[in-house]
Formats: C-alpha cells, sequence, structure tokens
C-alpha cells in the first residue's frame, strides 16, 4: 500500500485524538494491522479501507494525500494527471487515482481504478455511505452489489456510418 495512504490515516487517526486502541475496537482490525498499514507495511483490502475511513469520520477519498509538492488550490476544479493521488492496492489487482482534487470534501469523489485480470475488491463485501458508477473502457467485469450480481462487458459503440466522396 501507499505509504502516504497510511502516514495519512495515521495524521487523521491522530487529529481526531483516537488512539490506535479506539480504532481497533471500533474497526475489529487488531492494533497491529492497524500500525502496519500507518507504517506502510500491509496492504489492505477496500473493504478495510471503507471502514477505516467511515471511523476516521471521511469518504475513502480522504484517505487520499495530495502528492508532493503538488498542493493544490483550495478551489481547485482540475486534477492533471502528474497531480493526481493513486492508491496501490497490489495484492487485490487494483489501483485507484483520485480525479478529485486531493483533499476535497466534496460529496461526489471521481476515481479512475485500473483493475487486473482476476482483480478483485475482495472476498468480504463491504459498505459506505454514498453512490458509486462505473463505466467499463476495456474488457469486462463482474459487479455484485447486494444480492444483484452482473457481468458488465465492454460496451463498444456502433460503427460510425463511412461516407464517401465520389468526383
Amino acid at each position: 500500500m501507499d505509504v502516504a495512504v497510511g502516514q495519512r490515516i495515521r495524521d487523521l487517526r491522530r487529529t481526531r485524538a483516537m488512539s490506535l486502541e479506539a480504532v481497533a475496537a471500533r474497526t475489529e482490525l487488531s492494533i497491529g494491522f492497524l500500525s502496519q498499514i500507518e507504517r506502510g507495511l500491509s496492504s489492505p483490502s477496500l473493504r478495510v479501507l471503507a471502514t477505516l475511513a467511515d471511523v476516521l469520520g471521511v469518504g475513502i477519498a480522504g484517505l487520499f494525500g495530495a502528492k508532493e509538492n503538488d498542493a493544490a488550490a483550495p478551489n481547485a476544479i482540475v486534477t492533471r494527471e502528474r497531480q493526481r493521488a493513486e492508491l496501490n492496492l497490489w495484492r487485490t489487482g487494483i489501483s485507484k487515482q483520485l480525479l478529485s482534487p486531493a483533499g476535497s470534501e466534496g460529496r461526489l469523489n471521481l476515481f479512475l481504478v485500473h483493475m487486473e485480470p482476476g482483480g478483485s475488491t475482495g472476498d468480504e463485501l463491504y459498505t459506505h455511505d454514498g453512490e458509486e458508477a462505473g463505466l467499463v473502457i476495456e474488457g469486462e467485469m463482474k459487479l455484485s452489489v447486494a444480492q444483484a450480481r452482473r457481468q458488465l462487458p465492454l460496451r463498444k459503440p456502433p460503427p460510425a456510418p463511412v461516407q464517401q466522396s465520389f468526383q
């Protein structure tokens, strides 16, 4: 996991005057595992990140820190590729780039998610406040929400009509 995300989790926890013991009790995770996450030594699942975000009172986007030397303006509305904070969940084959300005407290956060073939958010279900939407750009994806399961193939637009000019 990205060391910056672990540091951000630690900073949020300390800002809220929460001990590792208190976070462990509320998340049902071990103190040792939480410590490893904060030090960037362990790669948690999306479920664990969602749980930590809820306990810390932020959305998952709140766990992303701005890239070094890229302090976004407080009212930034555009995030350039080089400015995107990224979270690599190497054990699950997923990476997430935050497209919304880092540190923004808006309700809508946009992510660009890359999933390796066979990548997964994990076997454990998780919930969080908010809504999600997605677009499959390449390949296909199996999606499970509550009891519904869907196979999402890539939807290619119909070919544009060919126009020919003759002289």
